[in-house]
């Protein structure tokens, strides 16, 4: 038997359970609102710090004579992008389910992910060609207080991408990880376009490709970064088994439940910030059907009191094997 909560429209799955599909949809549980709310701030946070940074490392870039500090500069405005992305896809994620599609809109949350780190694989390989082009031809040495620039861009970028990671914690957003690695990425940047410049100021003439070295050198880890967050994404979007550590604890708090025999299995799919989880439960064979229905119902709620995460769970009672 199965006891699923009767807000999903779904069809029942047999005839101990009868669900009637909602007029309208569901509004989103306090919960849901609280993680919305917490990523949209920090999301815009982090394009507002992000286009405040881009348009000083541009400047600052083309009249100091750093390639380096333009390419950073460009990454920049490529994180712009994202989390606009990010904002919109987590967003959309959390719109309540409707009768076609009765898990809800998560999966635009990881797909918003996916994208972002499309975008920063098509900016490393632009700043890679760039600096290329840059190695091939002399140009002027950069300009000392280029270095200033980077200083400060390296301590409020990883200071922003501490931030977002915590913030994050709460929300469990795999698109806001993304951003947060934006600003991680762009913090290593600017720490190597510092090292580069350092390098063709202290080396003088015959030194001056130090600066679009690094900048080579940072497009390697963009790509290296994107390809992590990609698979990551992609994780996601196809189902890849939850965290045992998440399953556990989860198992645990069922077991808790009066009548509970044992855990058969339980298999858990991840929908934007939310966790959607399938079980079998074992229980005395010689309960009542409506017995072993309202112990379904007290593992569901339990669980889900015990994780705000945890948007629905679907329970299939079955006797304890031998009885």
């Amino acid at each position: 038997m199965f006891a699923r909560s009767a807000r999903r429209p779904r069809a029942p799955y047999n005839k101990t359970v009868a669900t009637q599909p909602p007029s309208q949809p569901d509004p989103l549980s306090s919960a849901q609102a609280g993680r919305l709310a917490l990523g949209i701030r920090t999301t815009l946070a982090g394009a507002a710090v992000n286009i405040t940074l881009a348009i000083a490392k541009a400047i600052t870039g083309i009249l100091g004579h750093s390639f380096a500090l333009v390419a950073d500069a460009v990454e920049s405005l490529t994180d712009v992008i994202g989390s606009l992305v990010i904002l919109g896809g987590l967003a959309y994620s959390l719109r309540p389910a409707d009768r076609n599609h009765p898990y809800g809109h998560g999966k635009a949350e990881p797909l918003a992910a996916a994208l972002v780190a499309g975008g920063m694989v098509g900016a490393a390989a632009a700043i890679a060609w760039g600096a290329w082009r840059e190695i091939q031809n002399p140009h002027f040495l950069p300009e000392s207080y280029t270095l200033w620039v980077l200083a400060i861009v390296v301590i409020v970028k990883e200071g922003m991408s501490r931030y977002v990671l915590r913030q994050n914690q709460e929300v469990g957003s795999a698109a806001i990880k993304t951003d947060a690695w934006h600003h991680r990425s762009d913090a290593i940047t600017s720490g190597l376009a510092f090292i580069g410049i350092s390098v063709a100021l202290i080396g003088g003439k015959g030194y001056e490709a130090a600066d679009d070295w690094a900048a080579l050198g940072a497009a390697l880890i963009i790509l290296f970064n994107a390809a992590i967050l990609l698979r990551e994404a992609l994780a996601e979007l196809t189902d890849e088994e939850t965290a045992t550590p998440l399953i556990n604890g989860w198992e645990q708090v069922a077991l808790t439940v009066e009548g509970v025999a044992s855990i058969e299995k339980m298999h858990v799919r991840k929908m934007g910030t939310s966790y959607y989880i399938d079980m079998h439960l074992e229980v005395d064979g010689a309960l009542t059907v409506r017995r072993g229905h309202e112990i379904a119902h007290a593992v569901k709620d339990a669980i889900r009191a015990a994780d705000t995460r945890v948007e629905d769970v679907l329970v299939h009672v079955e006797p304890v094997r031998g009885t």
